[in-house]
């Protein structure tokens, strides 16, 4: 066990705590959310820049950021799915989930067929990623229908889009193997 992959367990740890925020009925909680939601983003970021700087990559960890990664973003933006009650925010959030759910199956079939590296992760999926990171911090921050949750709501279409975009993009380099197997 090492910081990042601790790191990375603190973000998993976050969720349950988020939930209870969300669903707290003071004038407070949603800050808090958002401020919790914002640590785990962070918490991202450092383990991968820990793990690299310090040489601590384990298969532990890579197996686990990315799923920590979709727990978070999944558990959140389902909450933001009942907070705002409303198809525009519903609509992204799917694709969103969809995609997740979609390039995992994708990863781990082709990486027991020793393809993984056809599926790595690019520049797109951290702009998207970074996207996602910051609207979902609006919408948690920003009750819904002010001028912030707005942008929150436009930024999660943008991201949406990349997500769409990126999943063509990683269904294109897995569709020779794919193919294959029909």
């Amino acid at each position: 066990m090492n910081i990042p992959n601790i790191l990375t367990l603190a973000r998993i740890a976050f969720i349950p705590l988020l939930v209870v925020f969300v669903y707290l009925p003071y004038t407070w909680s949603m800050p808090v959310a958002a401020a919790l939601f914002a640590l785990a983003a962070m918490t991202d970021w450092l383990d991968g820049y820990l793990a690299r700087r310090w040489d601590q990559a384990t298969p532990f960890g890579a197996f686990l950021d990315p799923v920590a990664d979709k727990l978070m973003v999944a558990v959140a933006l389902a909450l933001l799915i009942e907070r705002f009650d409303s198809a525009w925010l519903t609509l992204p959030a799917l694709v969103i989930i969809g995609r997740e759910i979609v390039i995992s199956a994708l990863r781990e079939w082709m990486a027991e067929m020793g393809k993984r590296g056809s599926v790595a992760v690019s520049w797109l999926g951290k702009v998207k990623t970074t996207l996602q990171m910051v609207a979902i911090l609006l919408l948690l921050a920003f009750a819904p229908g002010t001028p912030l949750a707005m942008v929150g709501v436009a930024t999660l279409y943008v991201a949406a889009i990349l997500t769409f975009w990126s999943m063509a993009l990683y269904l294109r380099a897995a569709w020779p193997h794919l193919s294959r197997s029909m």
